[in-house]
């Protein structure tokens, strides 16, 4: 299997901007006891104008059996090409589950009212405090190739997963 990872970039506060790589997942949490305001962008439009929620995660398919599923959010086929846009505690739009985007989409994650309601941003294990604006994309140049066993394949536990009761 190829797995393409997530190309994470964070403008902070300060100004600073730091970029990280994910297999699995980008994050944004929110850092306080304050829900997080967050404009959620796809290809340049507005999908959501302001998001209340405790953070929001893009995940591959590789990491849709973790954090993502444990959000509720779907469990996704190594070979779909797509990524999952799973809220975290979603308080408005209160029935916002998330959504599947096209694998080539851009998520452009803008932080509202960033002093008062601080958010970071996780890339698997690389973490940023006090993000303003964070853009998530796959890299499909850095593809790295698992080989598995056939009694330890993991397209499929993934189908497994999805099957468990």
């Amino acid at each position: 299997s190829t797995l393409y990872p997530l190309h994470m970039y964070a403008r902070r506060t300060n100004g600073k901007v730091s970029q990280a790589l994910a297999f699995n997942e980008v994050s944004l949490l929110r850092q306080g006891r304050q829900a997080a305001k967050i404009r959620v962008s796809v290809d340049h439009v507005v999908r959501i104008p302001e998001l209340t929620c405790d953070g929001l995660l893009v995940s591959t398919p590789a990491g849709s059996t973790a954090y993502n599923f444990s959000a509720g959010g779907p469990v996704i086929p190594l070979g779909a090409n797509v990524l999952a846009l799973t809220p975290l505690v979603p308080f408005r739009p209160r029935r916002w589950g998330g959504a599947l985007l096209h694998h080539d989409s851009s998520v452009n994650l803008t932080i509202l009212e960033y002093k008062k309601r601080p958010v970071n941003a996780v890339a698997d294990f690389t973490e940023f405090d006090d993000v303003a604006e964070v853009v998530i994309s796959e890299q499909r140049k850095l593809g790295v190739t698992l080989l598995f066993d056939a009694e330890h394949n993991l397209e499929e536990r993934i189908i497994k997963e999805q099957f468990s009761y």
